[in-house]
């Protein structure tokens, strides 16, 4: 009885690892590594396709459209020079790293120069949110393209997919190919910071690819390359482990300050929106910086009072943030000129501002379109009580119609007037005395000085 249990769970690792057991889909190497190379050169007709992608995806960064950059990263073969750096550190193969890292070189600059040179002569200059979110890396730009090029080399090395429709994903997911547009435009409007951001996003996306096809083909045991001269594969494999190890070693660092500045960011976003944030106070711009524990804030609306500056330091222990330093600038009077300058040009602040200008014009245009809504409504609900009025004052009457519109003076559009239509249908002849009655009560019951009786043909009593 005892071993029951012990045989249960043999069965179910045995289970396991023959469901995530890759040796039935697993390609021959040699055609997998086929497969890499032939995407890596970038020459004729793959370097145009690369730089028709990168003006494609410019426009779509500049007009702010998602599906445009998307269309983009599908179209680019930016993906194979990256994977074959990966396949070239895991197999050994120091040629082929070379041979991906000129390609991955050429491609850099082409698309860095494609870029730099739509956005010099583009007459739109804003930065879009789609670009503002390209400027920086964070954790999980890092998790995105460990994962994708996980899935990538996969897919390569499965029989029956070839990439399939897995590698333009991983291309869309891990987004290479928009920091290298950012990139060219902080350089054409002389934005360094968003440049350097931007290319640095794309060198960590870049890397991170590379090092999930090198765990990858570890994984899944790809045959190291054999050398002939036994000190040329001891040379040219501790070349290809200083490099790996370089690349890693800030790689880790670099994921390591991103995880403590993600959460970093996290506690002061939930001390801002919890503590500082109320009915009577709103943050219009936010500066926290993690290397030197600061929190700048500015705020609009009733004037924080010390004793409540206070307080709000009080708090902060709470959220994690003991030793921070917390300043907030109340209105943009106590702002010097530069500080004040550089938070109009902050192109955050602008996106904010044109996103805000569309919700109260968006609000405007809902305020009209309901006031209209209203009157429509009004007229609706007074014809119905003059149709049950009128059949008790004028029984001659049919069916009443009200509606009220504009007229203008033919040759002069700026002289209009508003008019109040309402069409009569007769059960039987109105005489004249009635109608004038009847043309005086609709004036004072609709409150139109201005109105317009148009009685209709006579209805005939149909009789059997």
């Amino acid at each position: 009885m005892e071993n029951k249990p012990k045989k249960q769970r043999s069965y179910l690792n045995l289970f396991i690892r023959r469901l995530l057991s890759m040796k039935e889909d697993k390609a021959p190497e040699e055609e997998t590594i086929a497969s890499i190379k032939a995407g890596i050169d970038f020459r004729g007709a793959n370097l145009w396709i690369l730089i028709f992608a990168i003006f494609v995806a410019s426009l779509g960064l500049n007009t702010n459209s998602a599906a445009v950059i998307i269309g983009a990263m599908l179209i680019s073969p930016l993906m194979g020079p990256i994977v074959g750096m990966g396949l070239g550190v895991g197999i050994y193969d120091f040629e082929l790293l070379k041979r991906a890292f000129r390609s991955f070189a050429t491609a850099t600059i082409f698309s860095v120069l494609t870029a730099t040179f739509y956005f010099a002569i583009t007459p739109i200059n804003e930065a879009q949110s789609e670009l503002l979110a390209r400027t920086s890396p964070t954790i999980y730009d890092v998790l995105i393209a460990l994962f994708g090029g996980l899935a990538g080399i996969v897919a390569l090395c499965s029989t029956g997919q070839r990439g399939g429709n897995v590698i333009p994903g991983v291309a869309i997911a891990t987004a290479i190919m928009p920091p290298l547009c950012t990139t060219g435009f902080g350089l054409a409007t002389g934005n360094w910071l968003y440049a350097a951001g931007a290319f640095y996003l794309y060198l960590i996306n870049s890397i991170f690819i590379a090092l999930a096809t090198f765990v990858g083909v570890n994984i899944l045991d790809f045959k190291k390359k054999v050398f002939v001269d036994k000190q040329r594969e001891k040379r040219v494999k501790h070349i290809i482990i200083t490099i790996a190890v370089l690349t890693m070693l800030p790689s880790a660092l670099l994921t390591y300050t991103l995880v403590r500045e993600d959460i970093f960011m996290s506690k002061v976003n939930n001390f801002v929106t919890q503590v500082v944030t109320s009915d009577q106070t709103q943050v219009i711009t936010k500066k926290a910086d993690y290397r030197t524990k600061e929190i700048r804030l500015v705020t609009i609306g009733e004037e924080i009072a010390e004793k409540e500056l206070e307080r709000m330091r009080s708090q902060m222990e709470r959220f994690g943030l003991k030793d921070v330093k917390l300043s907030i600038v109340q209105g943009t009077k106590n702002l010097s000129t530069n500080e004040l300058k550089s938070m109009l040009n902050d192109p955050a602040v602008k996106q904010a501002d044109k996103s805000a200008q569309l919700l109260a014009n968006e609000q405007e245009r809902g305020d009209r379109l309901q006031k209209e809504l209203d009157f429509y409504k009004a007229t609706e609900q007074q014809a119905q009580s003059v149709s049950a009025e009128m059949a008790t004052l004028f029984p001659e009457a049919a069916r009443v119609s009200i509606s009220r519109t504009i007229s203008y003076t033919v040759g002069d559009s700026t002289k209009k007037d508003s008019l109040t239509l309402v069409s009569l249908t007769l059960k039987e002849k109105l005489s004249a005395q009635n109608r004038e009655k009847m043309e005086e009560w609709l004036k004072a019951r609709l409150k139109a000085q201005n109105m317009k009786l148009i009685v209709g043909t006579k209805i005939e009593n149909n009789k059997k």
